[in-house]
């Protein structure tokens, strides 16, 4: 791989992409007069699948493609990533997700408007609890991010085919999804859902109400010590 500038770079594109499908799918689902508006949970599971798979292929001809500070950390602390990258990368990563936010908010421009629902639009860039009780929103993100990042570096101690290790990690993400998002909306990335949220914040989107501050904790906090936790039982695994 290149130098750590190159691999951030990497790491802000496939970010980028990331957010353009993933908050793509969700604003599709979610807006008022979208020709997607009202398709179910598996579309959106589906959409971030093959977000996170596209991601990956994209950021991964420039560096490792973690797209996510969960997985960064995580990885650092057993070993698997430097830790002179984690700064960078998470700085890109959060840039990334931005941008791909703001990528988002034109492709749908006309659609703010029509849409009153002010939950749907933050729903759009952020995720929100079925359920608000931020202990076990915690837990639930905390369990993810766990199963994420074990399975992330599992498929790099075995032997894959060129190329395949982005759709099985796309389709890692569906399971989560499919699995384990209905609680909190599965950010299971804190860059995914603190990114975008900061982008709301600053857009002047038609009809937007708060930005839940009170929340955008835990799909930070969940996340990152999720991602640790993950790392260290693939760390004591006997391999």
């Amino acid at each position: 791989m290149g130098s750590i500038a190159t691999q951030a770079m990497g790491e802000f594109i496939g970010t980028l992409v990331l957010i353009v499908l993933g908050d793509g799918v969700c604003a599709a689902v979610n807006l008022n007069k979208s020709k997607a508006q009202g398709s179910d949970w598996v579309v959106i599971a589906l959409g971030w699948g093959l977000a996170v798979t596209m991601g990956a292929y994209v950021g991964g001809m420039m560096g490792p493609a973690h797209l996510n500070p969960a997985v960064t950390i995580g990885f650092a602390v057993v070993g698997l990533t430097k830790w002179a990258a984690v700064v960078p990368f998470i700085i890109a990563q959060m840039l990334g997700a931005i941008v791909g936010a703001i990528i988002v908010w034109l492709a749908y421009l006309p659609h703010w408007k029509a849409t009153e629902d002010q939950d749907a639009i933050l729903g759009t860039f952020a995720t929100e609890p079925a359920i608000r009780s931020l202990g076990a929103n915690f837990i639930t993100e905390l369990i993810g991010t766990a199963v994420l990042v074990l399975g992330l570096a599992s498929f790099g101690h075995g032997s894959m085919a060129d190329g395949l290790n982005p759709l099985v990690a796309g389709s890692l993400i569906v399971s989560i999804g499919l699995s384990l998002g209905g609680p909190t909306g599965y950010a299971i990335n804190p860059a995914r859902d603190l990114g975008p949220r900061l982008a709301h914040a600053m857009l002047p989107i038609a009809n937007k109400g708060g930005n839940d501050w009170g929340y955008s904790w835990v799909p930070v906090a969940g996340p990152l010590v999720g991602g640790i936790i993950g790392a260290l039982v693939f760390a004591v695994l006997p391999l």
